[in-house]
């Protein structure tokens, strides 16, 4: 069976629509998560009682619940204020953020892939984003550069027999310099 015109554009609009269902009871599950993990951790810690934390559990699950379901009248609310103020803002009202000399996303994030699916980032935990850069090789990857170590030996010696003797410790500072150097990679 194969969708044509207005069956088409339908099927579209009802696979949207599950997409952002889904992805709100994601957003609550992860929140009712936290919270859970939260009460229990403050349970244990602060010495609350469970009948304590099922409560703020309870009113931060209402909380969450509620909040998903004002989003689509804020979503509405605020595209019209952007409209009606986008020209006089420009950039400033612009929720983008951008990446490009790197950054962290601490918390769940959804954003949009060229091929028209979702990604999902900060799932579970905070996330690195790094610019990429091409080698002189003409491979994509992430470059990172460490500072130059200098490490300078001073050695005062009446003779060169004296200088002779030292050289086993001066060996033996110079190996453990370089092995603790390594430790700190």
């Amino acid at each position: 069976m194969a969708l044509e015109g207005n069956d088409l554009a339908e099927f579209d609009q009802q696979a949207g629509t599950l997409r952002n269902t889904l992805l709100d009871l994601d957003r609550i599950s992860s929140r009712f998560s936290s919270s859970l993990s939260r009460g229990l951790a403050s349970a244990v810690v602060e010495g609350r009682s469970l009948d304590q934390v099922m409560k703020q559990l309870a009113l931060n699950l209402s909380s969450n619940v509620l909040n998903s379901a004002l989003q689509p009248l804020t979503r509405s609310l605020s595209g019209v204020a952007s409209g009606l103020f986008g020209a006089f803002s420009g950039a400033a009202a612009s929720s983008v953020v951008p990446f490009a000399t790197g950054g962290v996303v601490a918390s769940p994030g959804y954003f949009p892939l060229g091929d028209g699916r979702t990604g999902l980032a900060g799932e579970a935990g905070a996330e690195a984003i790094l610019p990429l850069t091409r080698g002189p090789d003409g491979r994509l990857g992430v470059s990172g550069e460490g500072g130059r170590t200098n490490v300078t030996f001073q050695v005062n010696t009446p003779d060169a027999e004296s200088f002779r003797r030292s050289e086993g410790q001066i060996t033996a500072l110079l190996a453990r310099a370089v092995s603790r150097g390594r430790r700190t990679l």
